[in-house]
């Protein structure tokens, strides 16, 4: 049965058992997965931000999400923005024909390119309110594909690292967006263990485990007060370290853009997670804040830290509306490799 959520219900009996039965371990409810019609009015249209996801929105490029650098998925997702937001009839007609294009050109690619890719679509339809039942039984399907000897799921259930999370972030848009909510809230709580909490979660397949606080119970960020020989280690992503050079544990650390890019699916869980009403962005300490300090305020071997840059330099914009920080944030950013354009989603400052 296909789970109906609160901005889909008028009655609010209703609607407040459902969030109960569901997801009653969440806190607050907001209405959508991920922006309402509301947030959607709101939006500018002029300026760098707005200008940029039209650029992206005229992108050209064409559906085959077994390609991990692929953008047609953030392309959909621009014009599905674009439709929402009234701007041009076009870009409903072009946001539909990209979410019909796409079905099926998962086949002969890795998990890495679908926990990538499929996100921006999900929400793409989830903005536009696309249900068409083709691309609603592919959506539910390719959950469970299997591409070179692993799912979606699987991935996300499996891989601490970028391949892991990417994976959850699109397993818990799809998961939602079709109504199952067994696997909702499956996927929650592999990501509250991913985060330190074992208790919820632990069945990962961990790589080398020098950057690991405790060796002897791995997690995906290190817990809080976290020492390593007089360093700081408090919010290391320990299966994304070990990733650079040979992986040993090394001060001062070297750089590795696996650590931007895996909290690339992190942050989506997270704001994904909290408005469905779970606390995400609170679990463990803050745990996703305490990375974002780690890299911003860490002396790393080139003797500068590691701030988002490239197609990471959306996520700023989202952590700050999610932590009212002030982490530094440039306009017209560039897709990331899951999502993007939030210089125009999720500027705080917008009245």
């Amino acid at each position: 049965m296909h789970l109906k959520f609160i901005h889909k219900i008028t009655p609010l009996i209703v609607g407040t058992l459902l969030i109960i039965s569901v997801i009653g371990c969440g806190t607050s409810q907001k209405t959508s997965l991920w922006l309402s019609q509301e947030e959607i009015n709101q939006f500018p249209t002029e300026g760098e931000s707005f200008e940029n996801v039209v650029r992206v929105a005229n992108l050209g490029q064409e559906a085959d999400i077994s390609d991990q650098n692929n953008d047609h998925n953030n392309q959909t997702y621009a014009q599905a923005l674009l439709c929402a937001r009234g701007v041009d009839d076009n870009f409903c007609v072009q946001a539909k024909k990209g979410l019909q294009d796409v079905i099926g050109t998962e086949e002969n690619g890795r998990t890495l390119a679908l926990g990538r890719n499929l996100l921006a679509y999900v929400l793409a339809a989830d903005v536009i309110n696309y249900k068409e039942e083709e691309f609603m039984n592919w959506l539910d399907e390719v959950r469970h594909n299997n591409l070179e000897g692993r799912t979606l799921i699987s991935t996300h259930e499996d891989r601490p690292n970028n391949w892991g999370t990417h994976a959850g972030a699109s397993r818990i848009a799809a998961s939602y967006y079709v109504g199952d909510e067994d696997d909702l809230e499956r996927a929650a709580k592999v990501f509250h263990g991913w985060l330190g909490n074992r208790d919820a979660y632990s069945d990962f397949s961990y790589g080398g485990l020098d950057w690991q606080a405790d060796p002897e119970a791995p997690v995906g960020i290190n817990p809080p007060g976290s020492i390593r020989d007089g360093h700081s280690i408090d919010g290391v992503l320990p299966d994304d370290m070990r990733r650079c050079a040979d992986g040993s544990f090394q001060w001062p650390p070297c750089k590795t853009g696996y650590n931007w890019e895996a909290l690339q699916g992190v942050v989506m869980q997270a704001e994904m997670l909290t408005r469905l009403g779970y606390s995400a962005w609170e679990w463990e300490s803050k745990a996703i804040l305490r990375t974002v300090n780690w890299l911003y305020e860490t002396t790393f071997d080139n003797g500068s830290n590691e701030p988002a840059v490239g197609d990471d330099r959306w996520q700023p914009w989202l952590i700050n509306f999610a932590y009212d920080t002030d982490f530094p944030t440039e306009r017209g950013t560039q897709p990331g490799k899951n999502i993007g354009l939030t210089d125009w989603t999720h500027d705080r400052e917008r009245p």
